[in-house]
């Protein structure tokens, strides 16, 4: 059985994948969710990225943060879904009471964003979601995406003008 170097003794490569299970899985999921705009396909996705890090674990040397390599290959992952052909065969409208459960209840303005950001192109849909949903840096996000920060930030400015725009006057505050 192959170990793990973590900060401190050496952990089986199982119980550090077990570990990162519990510390992403909802994250993940409600970000692959987003995407996809499809329950099953975001848990496929989830699922198939556990399958990745796993295998990967023994090469990932901590060159970056742990979140941020685990949210790259999540990201890629579903791109390649979505690049998929069979893909346009899915029914992808967004049901917002598939998503994932959050930690906080979801305000009905809450809601209205998130129906918002879920209809966002994908690439500002991306940043939004890293940046403002899961609390990452522009550095992280950049990361995570394989980016640069400028590019992270550009994106980011343009997402929040796209939702300012369609949410004004529905008394959603973007602040």
């Amino acid at each position: 059985m192959s170990t793990v170097v973590a900060k401190g003794p050496a952990i089986t490569k199982d119980k550090k994948l077990e570990e990162l299970v519990d510390r992403y899985q909802t994250s993940l999921l409600r970000v692959c969710f987003t995407f996809l705009h499809d329950r099953s396909l975001a848990e496929d996705a989830v699922q198939e990225t556990f399958i990745k890090v796993y295998k990967s674990l023994d090469s990932f040397h901590g060159d970056g943060s742990e979140k941020t390599w685990i949210f790259r290959i999540a990201m890629n992952t579903c791109r390649d879904m979505l690049r998929g052909r069979w893909f346009r065969f899915v029914d992808r409208r967004v049901d917002l009471s598939q998503l994932p459960e959050q930690t906080v209840q979801m305000e009905t303005g809450d809601k209205e964003i998130m129906t918002a950001v879920m209809e966002l192109p994908v690439k500002l849909r991306e940043v939004i979601l890293l940046c403002s949903f899961e609390g990452m840096t522009t550095y992280e996000a950049a990361e995570s995406l394989g980016i640069t920060q400028q590019a992270v930030s550009s994106r980011l400015k343009r997402a929040k003008e796209k939702l300012k725009k369609e949410l004004k006057g529905k008394g959603c505050d973007l602040s």
